[in-house]
């Protein structure tokens, strides 16, 4: 490991695993920095942290593609779905994650009907959740979808989809460019203003922790 390498895990380490992170997490995070070097050379760091902050809240630290926890209760589906459930779907559904997959993404994504299967087999994986069949056919993996939970694709998926508004249309660019750093509504880019407030706070650290590794600075 390169000492900005080291510089920055020490600051990760510290400011966003309260002084101890896991191999996992350190290869997860050494695979989204080289994928960014790969793929923007020389890029925006504040952009760079975000997209860490990012991949940090979707996997819970873990820094490893995962799949979407459909075990949803009654209450969990009424409220995360509300328009896809009704009090007497909900309850049969509940607790079922096949079940639910197939009613929640029905007829949406390029999926088809809830017959059709294709919610659960779309359903979300990766570092951000990529879902959906057209979401998979857009990436080349329409046909073997559990390639979504394979690393380097999975930090490609992540890097391509926020760069370029694949997931919801906003981009990087539309929060991150010249002056303007907007932490807060950059969660746009994936989910509305879910936990913005919280993802915008470890994303200033890793911006941090970036600007400390390229200076030498602790």
């Amino acid at each position: 490991m390169t000492g900005a390498r080291s510089r920055f895990f020490a600051t990760v380490r510290k400011r966003l695993y309260a002084g101890t992170i896991l191999p996992g997490a350190v290869a997860g995070h050494e695979a989204i920095l080289d994928g960014w070097e790969r793929m923007v050379p020389g890029g925006d760091r504040r952009q760079l942290a975000y997209v860490l902050a990012t991949a940090f809240h979707e996997t819970g630290g873990r820094l490893q593609p995962v799949e979407e926890n459909l075990n949803y209760s009654v209450s969990g589906l009424r409220s995360t779905f509300p328009q896809r459930f009704s009090l007497e779907d909900a309850e049969e559904c509940a607790r079922r994650p096949e079940a639910i997959a197939n009613r929640a993404y029905a007829n949406r994504m390029g999926n088809g009907d809830a017959k059709s299967g294709d919610g659960f087999r779309f359903r979300g994986r990766g570092l951000v959740q990529i879902t959906g069949r057209a979401n998979y056919r857009a990436y080349g993996i329409e046909d073997r979808p559990e390639a979504a939970m394979e690393p380097e694709r999975a930090v490609k998926i992540l890097i391509d989809g926020m760069r370029n508004g694949r997931f919801t249309g906003r981009r990087l660019d539309d929060y991150f460019c010249g002056s303007r750093a907007d932490w807060v509504e950059a969660r746009r880019i994936i989910n509305g203003t879910d936990r913005a407030g919280e993802i915008a706070r470890k994303a200033r650290l890793y911006v941090l922790a970036l600007s400390e590794s390229e200076t030498g600075e602790s």
